[in-house]
């Protein structure tokens, strides 16, 4: 249960980081750096970060985001099934699908 409290913790930090970044590019003000926005979605953050792309319509433009956060969404979802597996059992992983 604490690594559920922790991806959710994760995405919803990744998601008002890019909402904020949002908000600054339209007032013209300093953004927060595309690095900084990567490392979240990779520690984590990607379905926050693909949500925020979606929703706030930003850095849909950008190839490197387009390529990498839906990509870093997949392998942290696949990733996350197969620590299940591995903790639960097949059995019993059916029960979280």
């Amino acid at each position: 249960m604490e690594i559920a409290l922790l991806l959710y913790l994760c995405c919803t930090v990744t998601f008002l980081l890019f909402a904020i970044d949002k908000l600054k590019a339209l007032a013209g003000r300093r953004r927060i750096p595309e690095a900084v926005l990567l490392i979240a979605c990779l520690l984590g953050g990607a379905l926050g970060g693909l949500l925020a792309m979606l929703l706030c319509w930003h850095k849909v433009r950008k190839p490197v985001f387009l390529i990498t956060v839906p990509l870093l969404f997949i392998l942290q979802w696949v990733g996350a099934y197969f620590l299940l597996w591995h903790i639960y059992g097949s059995q019993h992983l059916l029960r979280f699908i």
